[in-house]
C-alpha cells in the first residue's frame, strides 16, 4: 500500500498480503481504508498499557510522553523512510486521513489508563482527558510537520518541542484531579 498508494491497491492485493482470501478479508474489514485505520488503532491499547505501567509519582506529561515514545520511536528509529511513507499515506490520502481522524479514539483508552495510573476510579476527570487530548494533538502536529518537511527535521526533536510547551502550560495551571 505504501509503495503503490492506497488507490492503486486492490482488496485482493491486501488480502493476499495478509495471507487470507478476499472473503475472509471482507469479514473483518468493510473497505481497504478501514483495514489501514484499524491496524493503527491496535497501537492505542499498547500505548495505554505503557501508560499504566509508568510510576504513579511520575508527572502526567512525562508518562504520556513515554507512552507516545513507546509507539513512535521503535517504528521511527527502525525505518525512518518507511515511517515517513506510512505517515504521508495516512495524512495525504483523503479517505484515510478522514477515517483516521474520525475513528481516532485513542483518547478514551489513554485517558482511562492515565486515571488508573494515579488511582482514580470512576469517571475520568476532565483534566486528565484534556491532558491526553493535548498529548495526542502534539503527536499529530509533530507527525504532520515532520511529513511536510519530508523527514528533514527530527521527529523526536519535534515531540520534545511540543511536550516542552505542554509542560510549560501545565506548570502554570495544573488542573485538579
Amino acid at each position: 500500500v505504501v509503495e503503490k498508494g492506497l488507490q492503486n491497491v486492490t482488496l485482493d492485493d491486501m488480502a493476499a498480503a495478509g495471507g487470507v482470501s478476499r472473503s475472509t478479508f471482507l469479514r473483518y474489514f468493510r473497505t481497504k481504508d478501514q483495514a489501514v485505520v484499524v491496524a493503527l488503532e491496535t497501537h492505542a491499547e499498547r500505548m495505554a498499557d505503557v501508560l499504566r505501567a509508568r510510576p504513579a509519582d511520575e508527572d502526567d506529561w512525562s508518562a504520556l510522553r513515554s507512552a507516545i515514545e513507546a509507539f513512535v520511536l521503535p517504528i521511527y528509529l527502525k525505518d525512518p523512510a518507511g515511517a515517513l511513507a506510512v505517515t504521508r499515506l495516512i495524512l495525504f490520502t483523503p479517505a484515510l486521513s478522514g477515517q483516521h481522524l474520525e475513528r481516532q479514539d485513542w483518547r478514551t483508552p489513554l485517558a482511562r489508563a492515565l486515571a488508573e495510573r494515579v488511582g482514580v476510579s470512576g469517571p475520568v476527570p476532565i483534566g486528565l482527558s484534556v491532558k491526553v487530548a493535548a498529548a495526542m494533538q502534539c503527536l499529530n502536529l509533530a507527525l504532520a510537520y515532520w511529513a511536510a518537511e519530508d523527514g528533514k527535521v527530527d521527529l523526536v526533536d519535534l515531540l520534545d518541542e511540543g511536550f516542552a510547551v505542554l509542560g510549560g502550560v501545565a506548570a502554570n495551571a495544573e488542573p485538579k484531579r
